[in-house]
């Protein structure tokens, strides 16, 4: 009886993915919990906390944490209008495909390239927070020189050689399918959930200080309080992406239409509750606020300096494997992405990027792309010390970007007057679909005015975080460059692509109306 359900449901998903114009290739694996941990291992709160959380502490202080809720508010209206559009188009690539229904093939191209070049890059900076953790655990993991320190040149080039490894491993991961991607996945989130939740608890017990410290910004003087609190959400607003990531796996998840909406926004919720617990007990029980060692060092040297030394390396072993997961995700959904793109043939080598082998059902060469991708920019770490950091914002300001292009034009269809998603919409299975109702212009509107606004606060050209040390102009404008740069690749990428009309380079779903 189970085998005729299961194989009932295949067949309902199968029709439904072949009236959006594909045919079932990828594997249908995913369960709810994979697709949350999709989401949520792709935010990674105990990867970006610990990576960035310094940052955060060193341009405002305490103050810093309050950036955090404000960053989680408007990242829920984001989802909200991406949980509506996952149980309307449960599509791999959902970005590139959200976006080119409701706009225009041009525009959903552009939009899933820069989402593609965002994901590239936040594999590299996933990767690349091994070296904040991994000689923290054992000083053998320190193979170049000896200085373990992220702003040293043995730390930046050892921090290079593990990430480059952990890169390796999960494209090898990516290739097998998957059903062991997802494994490794479910166990990799639920040992990050654990390990945050542990840690918010340890660091509480032993806080040294009251909640009141959190309302001041120390001694920063960077443009005064809100000034201060503007830099400071850069944290914030690079650990709350990739919430997208359960609408990537849709073609891999059972019953995607109701699934990936509610494990969308469950993502975030998790993320944002358990980051912002990890910011204000490292904030409390830091053994000093005024000595510069959690600026520099961030929450690593917290857990390290509070707890004691075996306990305190069994929580830093959780925070590696959450690392890796988080790597392995940002990943998939990567590939996901690319292969979508190259199933419309609309990407150079489509032919091997859009292959699935039928064992697998996973686009290994897809994955292997994003793989190769990410090492290369690995090597910008190679230049000043500060270009990486420029990078990693410069990341955040691209996938803000596309998140901004889809709910735009959602924007503009919704105060055109047409129908985005109807109140009387159903699932495979005939339930009631997500749907934001008469509510849904309004979450539209303040999702937009705070994305525009996010992304202008990211895109700045501020010195104090592209360039703090000062005598790289290049660096205060790398984001403004690498933003326009990145378009006009893809614009000479798109003209390469589309060169030669070709009626089978339209997507078949192009030559109807983009929304019903």
């Amino acid at each position: 009886m189970a085998t005729t359900v299961l194989e009932s449901e295949e067949v309902i998903e199968s029709r439904e993915l072949a009236s959006f114009g594909y045919r079932q290739q990828l594997h249908r694996k995913m369960g709810r919990f994979a697709s949350f941990a999709a989401g949520f291992s792709f935010m990674s709160v105990l990867t970006t906390v610990f990576q960035l959380a310094g940052l955060g502490f060193g341009f405002a202080g305490p103050a810093f944490v309050w950036t955090w809720p404000v960053v989680l508010g408007g990242q829920v209206l984001v989802g909200l209008c991406f949980a509506e559009l996952a149980a309307r188009y449960p599509i791999s690539g959902a970005i590139y495909q959200w976006s080119s229904r409701l706009a225009n093939p041009v525009f959903g191209w552009f939009a899933g390239w820069i989402m593609i070049i965002g994901q590239i890059v936040v594999v590299t900076s996933a990767a690349i927070a091994l070296q904040v953790v991994l000689p923290e655990i054992w000083s053998g993991f320190q193979m170049i020189g000896d200085d373990p320190s992220p702003t040293s040149a043995s730390g930046v080039h050892n921090a290079i050689l593990l990430a480059g490894i952990l890169i390796a491993v999960t494209t090898l991961i990516n290739v097998m399918g998957i059903k062991l991607m997802s494994i490794i996945n479910n166990w990799g989130v639920a040992c990050e959930i654990t390990g945050a939740i542990v840690i918010i608890v340890l660091l509480l017990m032993h806080r040294g200080r009251s909640g009141d410290v959190l309302v001041s910004t120390g001694t920063v003087s960077h443009a005064g309080y809100f000034g201060a609190l503007l830099c400071a959400s850069f944290t914030a607003a690079y650990v709350l992406v990739g919430f997208d990531s359960a609408s990537e796996m849709s073609e891999e998840t059972q019953n995607a239409r109701r699934v990936a909406p509610r494990t969308t926004m469950r993502s975030i919720w998790a993320a944002g509750v358990l980051g912002f617990g990890l910011i204000v007990v490292s904030v409390l029980a830091a053994p000093s606020l005024s000595d510069g060692r959690l600026a520099n060092e961030g929450p690593a040297y917290v857990v390290m300096a509070v707890l004691s030394g075996t306990t305190g390396k069994i929580l830093l072993v959780m925070v590696a494997i959450a690392i890796s997961v988080a790597t392995l995700a940002v990943q998939t959904a990567g590939s996901r992405m690319l292969f979508s793109m190259a199933r419309d043939k609309r990407t150079l080598f489509h032919g091997v990027l859009s292959h699935v082998p039928k064992r697998t059902g996973t686009p290994a060469a897809a994955a292997i792309a994003v793989g190769l991708g990410a090492t290369g920019v690995l090597m910008i770490n190679l230049g000043p010390q500060a270009a990486f950091v420029a990078m990693e914002s410069t990341c955040i300001v691209i996938v803000y970007l596309a998140y901004l292009m889809v709910t735009g034009a959602m924007l503009v269809k919704r105060l055109r007057g047409e129908r985005i998603f109807g109140a009387d919409a159903v699932d495979d299975h005939g339930r009631r679909a997500f749907s934001l109702g008469r509510w849904g212009l309004w979450v539209n509107i303040a999702a937009v005015a705070y994305g525009a606004a996010m992304m202008v606060n990211l895109i700045w050209p501020r010195t104090e975080i592209y360039d703090p040390q000062g005598g790289h102009w290049y660096l205060q404008y790398f984001p403004l460059m690498f933003t326009a740069g990145t378009i006009i690749v893809g614009a000479v990428i798109y003209s390469a692509v589309h060169r030669t009309p070709n009626p089978a380079r339209v997507p078949k779903w192009a030559v109807a109306s983009a929304v019903d």
